[in-house]
């Protein structure tokens, strides 16, 4: 999208070039191809951020940079969006009462990871399609012989696995979400024990044909050790929303041209 054919923003009398928008469209992903729609987030967003400036200043505030990162201070404007929001935005942090509500409501959210034992036959392969294909014929090979016999595991294990768990007749030991690759997690959570998994489950390191032996499901937290989980994704929460109302109310009452500053 050309500057020459996209509109100026006029923020309460101050003006946002379009070649400004353009230079903060690497700020935003979007899917390919959605230009518009690019276009749309960093003006909406050069547009908060006009406001949230003009409303430091109306307050006359003054801030000091802060260190953010090692070696990474605050922006002078990062810096005065903070000491604005730090004023106009209520006390987000949660009390005991909602912290305790929150936990109540919600146990099954606060367990310990649950402990698997698993065992699994590896066809490994890199990232050319060719290897890929040859892996995965392999373990479907596989897989209809164990769908016939679940008790050749282990011989295949011995005989056809690329993994140094063979040794173990492919027993990988008790393990945690977490540790070990996503697409594992996932299926370890969906098979009963004793039960091997239905599809070759694919890795970065090829195809697996995996089995869970045992599951130990972990328990659910004291709300002494959950309290600071849910602290922190309470006040968070709280302080987006009371964000969103503060920069709503900001935009109601200005006057603002070249973007459609409704919700999206």
């Amino acid at each position: 999208m050309s500057d020459a054919f996209l509109p100026d923003i006029v923020v309460n009398g101050d003006t946002i070039p379009a070649n400004e928008v353009s230079a903060e469209l690497q700020n935003h992903d979007v899917p390919q191809g959605q230009q518009a729609m690019a276009w749309r987030r960093a003006a909406r967003a050069l547009t908060i951020r006009t406001l949230l400036l003009q409303e430091a200043k109306k307050r006359d505030l003054v801030a000091t940079a802060q260190n953010v990162a090692p070696g990474k201070n605050e922006t002078e404007t990062e810096a005065l969006i903070r000491a604005l929001l730090e004023q106009a935005l209520p006390d987000t942090k949660p009390d005991e009462t909602t912290l305790r509500a929150y936990y109540d409501a919600n146990p099954e959210r606060f367990r310990a990871p649950s402990l698997y034992e698993a065992s699994h036959i590896l066809f490994s392969a890199d990232e050319t399609e060719p290897a890929r294909q040859k892996a995965r014929a392999k373990a479907i090979a596989a897989l209809q012989i164990l769908s016939q016999d679940p008790e050749q595991f282990r011989k295949l294990a011995r005989t056809e696995s690329d993994c140094s768990s063979r040794q173990s007749d492919g027993r990988l030991g008790q393990i945690s979400r977490g540790e070990t690759v996503e697409a594992f997690d996932r299926m370890l959570d969906q098979l009963e024990p004793g039960s091997i998994a239905p599809e070759p489950v694919e890795t970065r390191f090829g195809f697996h044909i995996l089995r869970l032996d045992a599951r130990a499901e972990g328990a659910i937290l004291p709300f002494e050790n959950a309290r600071p989980r849910i602290a922190e994704a309470t006040e968070k929460a709280a302080w987006t929303r009371a964000a969103n109302d503060f920069v709503t109310s900001l935009v109601k009452h200005a006057d603002i041209s070249g973007i459609d500053m409704r919700p999206e």
